[in-house]
Parts: structure tokens; sequence; C-alpha cells
């Protein structure tokens, strides 16, 4: 199928070979990544396939990527520069859902039309899904009709969408049903689920009814950040992640009015998001603005600069999949204090690499956090050496050996 310019889902490259639905180790795969949320979106669904995109071209995969565009417009298919590394991109015609300070998504009854246009062009050998909502859900149709394997990754929790809606509570209840129960059908089309961590995994197989979701790990590549281990010259306290109601970063901020005054912290906030506004008003009524640095969305070099300072990481969120930004503080050698919610726990280990907390409760958040702001030089410097151990087994290499092997159909790796 030849493109045009005003095709989306026209392929760049010549016509591809016919799809091989059982494809060996010996030749490259030709791999189509289903996102609806994609770059420049920043959150962590978008960031890990992202990664994994890039990842897989330094492999020598041939990837292709479908994801919403920024406008109601079509664009050809073309080559974009994602991590450093080139791959396809078909833009889709999307809207911007207006409550939502990044989210877009294609209109539900065009996307298996996209959906077929593109498996015509480029001729996947497996087709990788990270969500099942819109374009996940359109791919993994079309695919399992044409004998296309499909392997789906959720990063979603419906109730977080909802959290965006401005319908009575009632509607989003019938909506979270339908929306779960739709997920179901999606995920009865493909060979293999995965999940970010087990605990993770265990919320799908309980929510949903489907059995052996695997867990792979997002993954980072821990050489991108540069732990600096040993006593801090001041309290530095941080946050990264997208400034939303399910983080509550509200939480964070009224623990810091509760902290002794002697230690003098200051937080960082990192990230952008629909409760911006709301929270720097929140930090002026508490008497934080002195203390409080909102630095908006960064480079990953401001980033990693500001996490090697901090002294604690924080995250008080409540619908955590897993948390990359956990992990990659984790990365740069910080304590942990987390809430006791979905996969937190599952980087954050009672004691050793921090602590967790009641979710939404200030008051214990605040004694958390003393107790890291206060840990004497040897209780620092093992809490950091016990969150560097904790990530080894989140690198990016042993996830891409996983995905890999999902898509050739072959043991996973140990």
């Amino acid at each position: 199928m030849s493109s045009s310019p005003s095709d989306p889902t026209g392929s760049p490259d010549a016509a591809p070979d016919a799809v091989s639905v059982s494809v060996s180790g010996s030749r490259p795969l030709r791999i189509l990544i289903g996102c609806d949320t994609f770059a420049p979106d920043i959150n962590g669904a978008a960031r890990f396939a992202e990664r994994l995109a890039a990842g897989l071209v330094q492999r020598g995969e041939d990837v292709h990527v479908v994801a919403p565009n920024l406008v109601y417009r079509r664009t050809p298919a073309r080559t974009e520069v994602i991590e450093g590394e080139p791959m396809t991109l078909h833009r889709l015609p999307s809207v911007r859902w207006a409550p939502h300070d990044w989210l877009r998504f294609v209109w539900p009854w065009r996307v298996k039309h996209y959906a077929r246009k593109i498996m015509d062009s480029v001729q996947p050998d497996v087709v990788h899904i990270q969500s099942h909502i819109v374009i996940g859900r359109g791919l993994a149709r079309i695919a399992h009709e044409r004998g296309i394997p499909v392997i789906a990754t959720n990063h979603v929790m419906a109730e977080n969408i909802l959290d965006h809606t401005t319908m009575p509570k009632w509607v989003d209840d019938l909506v979270l049903r339908w929306a779960w129960g739709d997920a179901k059908r999606t995920f009865a089309l493909t060979r293999a689920i995965t999940t970010p961590t087990r605990r993770a995994a265990d919320f799908l197989e309980r929510t949903v009814a489907v059995e052996n979701v695997i867990p792979v790990s997002c993954g980072i590549d821990r050489a991108q950040y540069t732990p600096v281990i040993g006593p801090r010259d001041k309290n530095r306290i941080i946050f990264v992640g997208r400034l939303t109601a399910e983080k509550q970063v509200e939480v964070i901020l009224e623990a810091i009015t509760k902290l002794d005054p002697a230690l003098d912290a200051t937080f960082d906030i990192v990230g952008g998001g629909d409760q911006r506004k709301q929270l720097e008003n929140l930090t002026v009524q508490l008497g934080l603005a002195d203390r409080v640095t909102f630095h908006g969305r960064t480079s990953d070099e401001e980033l990693r600069a500001l996490l090697s300072r901090a002294s604690v990481f924080t995250i008080a969120s409540i619908a955590e999949l897993q948390s990359i930004a956990t992990m990659e503080a984790m990365a740069s050698a910080l304590p942990i204090v987390a809430a006791d919610a979905v996969a937190l726990p599952h980087l954050v280990h009672d004691g050793e690499n921090g602590y967790l907390f009641e979710p939404g409760d200030s008051d214990a958040l605040a004694a958390r956090l003393t107790d890291v702001l206060t840990a004497d030089a040897t209780e620092y410097q093992r809490m950091q050496q016990a969150s560097l151990d904790g990530v080894i087994i989140h690198d990016i290499n042993r996830t891409l050996d996983t995905f890999e092997a999902l898509y050739r159909d072959e043991p996973l790796p140990e």
C-alpha cells in the first residue's frame, strides 16, 4: 500500500514482506506498538512505551508505533526520533479531552478503520498494545482477526481516567463497569498479558477476571542516574510526577507543615498537571511558599540533578501500577517514603530502603520523613544502598529480554 500526504496509516518504507505469526530468533521482528499516550506526553505509560520502543530499535528490531496525533489532522507515517532512536510513527487524528492537561483520544468508531490500513501497510509480526482503551482496543481486534499475535500491557486504572470527568458518580460507576468489562473482552484476544508488578497483576486478575498475568517491570537504565552516597548538606524532599488528583500531593504539603522547623526542610515538586494551580494556592495557604518550589516539567538532565542533590523522595499516590519516578529515585540512591497502596510496596520495603505510610495520613507521612531526615550517617547510607540494590532487578535490559521472548513465543528469561 502506498502512502499519501493525507493518509496517517501509510508507511514511509517499501511494502514489507508478508507477515509470519511464528517468528524465529534469526531475523529482526517487525513490531507494532499501540499507545493511547506517547511522546510528547509526560506520564509513566508514555515514558515506558518510549523506552521500550527505543530499546527494541537499539536491538535491531523494526519498530512502528501507533499513537494519537497532537491535532485532529491526518499526517503520513513518518520517522520520529524517540529517546535518541529513529522509528516509524503512525499518528492518528485525535481530539483533546478538555478537563485534562494532555489526554487525547481517537474517535472509537474510526480506530478499526485506521488499524486495518496500518496492518495492510506494516504487516507486523506481533502487536503490542499499551492499553485496552481506544487505539489498543482497535489494533487488538484487527490483529486477532488476521491471526497476528497480540501482547497486552496494562498501565491503566480506569478509576484514574474518571477523575477527569464531570459526570455524576452513578454515571462514573456505570462507565467503570463497562470499561473493565470491555478490557476483559480485549485481553481475551491476546497471547499474553503483562503489567509492571506482581501486585498490579493480582489487581488485574481480581478486577477483570483474567488469568496468568505476567509481571514485567517497566525498567530503567540505571546508568543514566548519578547516585551520591552520604548525608546531604540540606534537607531536601522531592516528588516527581504528574500533578493530578490520584497523586495526592496535597498530603505531602500538609505533612511538611508538621515537620520540626529545626529541620529546615524544603520541597521540590517536579512535573506538571491539571492540579498545579490548586497546589500552588494550597502552598500559599499553608504558609509554605518560601519552602516549596514548583519546577514544572524539566529536562532529563535537570531531573537527574534534582534527584542527586535530594535527601528523600516521597510519593503519596494511591494509584501506581509501578512508578517509574520511584525507580528513578532509587537509582539515584534516595531513601523512599511512599503510600502503602497498590504497587508502591513492591518497590519500598518498610524499614529497608525507606518507609511506608497509611495513604492519606499526613501525620504518619511527617513522622516517616522525620525518621529519614534525622537518621545518622550510617543508617542513612544503609537506606541509600538498599534503594540501589532494590532497583537492580528493574534494569531495562531484563525488561527488553522478556518482551522479545514474549514476541517470539519463547521461554521467558529467569
